[in-house]
């Protein structure tokens, strides 16, 4: 095969997987038009704050489904507060990362963040952590600085951290 046959199909597989990726962001996107988290958004958030959240997160299942959906809530809150231009890359993120390709490509996570295990997450991020690529270091980045600081935003979760709260003046 000749150099150019060969940049020929590099280009038209890179422009057809991009525009695939943003056929699925309009019509799959991370974030619903009223701002709430996506089916796809809330299971890539479960397993991010299961993974980052470990020892914090209630053992006894009914408790950590309990905290975990307020988790949820409070994400979906603070991405509220983000400007509109960060809503919108944020929800192209998670699109994204909402498909097998995507999350393949910038987490190296095997299966669907509903069926990963922990300790699988736990790998995914440490790798974009890890990765020479700003693209997966801002990825893990914002990923797990949502879910850190949605979770202990919320008073009940300061106790954990040894928090009183804040001073009464």
């Amino acid at each position: 095969m000749q150099r150019r046959t060969l940049l020929r199909l590099g280009l038209g597989a890179g422009a057809v997987l991009a525009a695939a990726g943003y056929g699925v962001a309009i019509w799959s996107p991370g974030l619903a038009a009223d701002g709430r988290l996506g089916d796809g958004a809330r299971q890539i958030f479960s397993s991010v704050a299961a993974a980052v959240l470990e020892g914090n997160l209630p053992e006894p299942p009914a408790e950590r489904q309990t905290a975990l959906a307020a988790h949820l809530a409070r994400v979906q809150t603070a991405i509220g507060g983000l400007p509109p231009a960060t809503r919108q890359e944020l929800s192209d993120l998670l699109a994204l990362l909402s498909t097998a390709p995507g999350r393949l490509l910038l987490t190296g996570l095997p299966v669907a963040w509903a069926e990963a295990e922990t300790r699988q997450t736990q790998a995914a991020l440490q790798t974009m952590r890890r990765s020479s690529s700003q693209t997966r270091q801002q990825v893990y980045q914002a990923l797990r600085e949502l879910t850190v600081a949605a979770y202990f935003s919320d008073a009940s979760t300061w106790q954990q951290l040894g928090y009183p709260g804040p001073l009464k003046i």
